[in-house]
């Protein structure tokens, strides 16, 4: 009994919410952040940020450090406990976890049914985050500029190289869980617009969508490994970056946005396509002019409300951090 209520102690003693209350606050924002990595141009990062927990968010993932690999193993397990961000981080993670789950089945059925005017919101989402990230360029006739043409231009042609159809084995769902983490903790671009780029978002909305399959089980564990992995690794040099290279991070930033729009581009047409499991499966699109019509029409409506709606969004919370609210 004793070493049941050490272990309680050692886990309310670590780092998180001090109430129910904040819990609540804090599982709210996971929900959040969870609905904005699942959808293409919104960033759980930016979530964070706007929701005043980024900074706790970055001093959670460094606390997995040296000390605490030491007390692991010593197995000095309840130390441990005591020195992460434990309970900040599970009542987050549980919020987002249930969000991108409930999400998942939708935007399965979004992408199957209506392609073309889902593509049309990725696209006004991710247009408007380029506007957002953009603004906080300063020197854009100089370094500022350059970076911004260097990473349009880097992200252009190698949007155009990644095939649409990448493999489905377990080393690149893990080395797709290890890129995709980075949108996390960069705000300005979403996890689930880095698995666009690596054409496995569409598969991973699939095996969230049915998270009880064994196969779709081992798929997600493995992009969680991954996940976990690639925080470790890239939390502490993108800190790093951001304080040494501040301005020249996020002109890069803003051009690898902007170049990556040729893969959101709403209307394609099919060059290769495969039956795979008797299933469809395109591997070659190209962009195209679409046909002037009633349905254009809809779908420049869709971009254009999209896009509004993260300016408003952004709008409304940078006046609620001015009031203090």
């Amino acid at each position: 009994m004793q070493e049941k209520i050490s272990w309680r102690k050692a886990f309310r003693s670590s780092p998180g919410p001090k109430s129910s209350y904040d819990s609540l606050k804090l599982f709210i924002k996971g929900i959040a952040m969870g609905a904005a990595d699942i959808v293409p141009g919104v960033s759980g990062g930016t979530v964070a940020f706007i929701t005043g927990i980024y900074e706790e968010l970055m001093n959670a993932i460094k606390s997995f450090d040296a000390n605490f690999l030491k007390l692991l193993l010593k197995f000095e397990i309840k130390k441990a406990l005591e020195h992460i961000h434990l309970r900040f981080l599970l009542v987050l993670l549980l919020g987002i976890a249930i969000s991108i789950i409930s999400l998942a089945r939708l935007m399965d059925y979004l992408l199957s049914a209506y392609s073309e005017y889902t593509w049309s919101l990725f696209f006004g989402l991710i247009l408007a985050s380029v506007i957002l990230i953009g603004s906080k360029i300063k020197n854009i006739i100089g370094s500022g500029g350059m970076g911004v043409i260097s990473g349009t231009t880097l992200a252009y042609f190698i949007v155009g190289l990644i095939p649409f159809l990448t493999p489905e084995t377990y080393w690149f769902i893990f080395l797709s869980g290890v890129i995709a983490i980075s949108a996390m903790i960069l705000p300005g671009i979403s996890g689930a617009f880095i698995l666009l780029l690596l054409g496995k978002y569409e598969f991973m909305v699939h095996a969230l969508k049915n998270p009880f399959v064994l196969e779709n089980q081992i798929i997600i564990i493995f992009f969680i490994s991954g996940c976990l992995v690639g925080i470790t690794m890239f939390s502490r040099l993108f800190s790093y970056l951001f304080k040494k290279y501040h301005n020249l991070a996020i002109a890069i930033l803003t051009g690898f946005v902007l170049g990556s729009l040729r893969k959101i581009w709403p209307w394609k047409e099919t060059i290769e396509a495969e039956l795979i499991n008797n299933e469809i499966h395109i591997i070659a699109e190209k962009n195209i002019i679409p046909n002037i019509d009633i349905t254009f029409f809809f779908q420049i409506l869709i971009v254009f409300l999209a896009f509004s709606s993260v300016l408003i969004l952004n709008k409304r919370s940078n006046k609620n951090k001015v009031m203090g609210v």
